[in-house]
């Protein structure tokens, strides 16, 4: 079993906003740059955002810029999705995936993988 596990996901109209969550369990979330990905129906997954271990965020999908936000709250050994102003289009499931290095990387092969948490935006 996966030490990754997401949560937050849910049905929500568009433009409303979601947090989700990515806690760890036996593994030092602090050490690692944190990915979360998505994969919409029938698309291929895509990287969304990464959060780096010193909690700088890059963002990999322009789709996203100026509405997603990554944070992480180290006491908590959690990471953060804030998603603002949702679309339609958002509709996925979510991942949070590291790789055991501190920064972020557009190489994104991963190690360790959440089983996801399904978003859907719908009115």
């Amino acid at each position: 079993q996966s030490p990754l596990v997401e949560s937050g996901g849910g049905l929500v109209q568009p433009g409303e906003s979601l947090r989700l969550s990515c806690a760890a369990s036996g593994l030092t979330l602090e050490d690692y740059a944190v990915t979360w990905f998505r994969q919409a129906p029938g698309k291929e997954r895509e990287g969304v955002l990464c959060i780096s271990s010193s909690g700088g965020s890059t963002n990999y999908a322009d789709s996203v810029k100026g509405r997603f936000t990554g944070s992480r709250d180290y006491a908590e050994n959690t990471v953060y999705l804030q998603m603002n102003s949702l679309k339609p289009e958002d509709t996925a499931v979510y991942y949070c995936a590291l790789r055991r290095r501190p920064y972020c990387s557009r190489d994104h092969s991963m190690e360790l993988w959440g089983k996801g948490t399904l978003v859907n935006v719908s009115s």
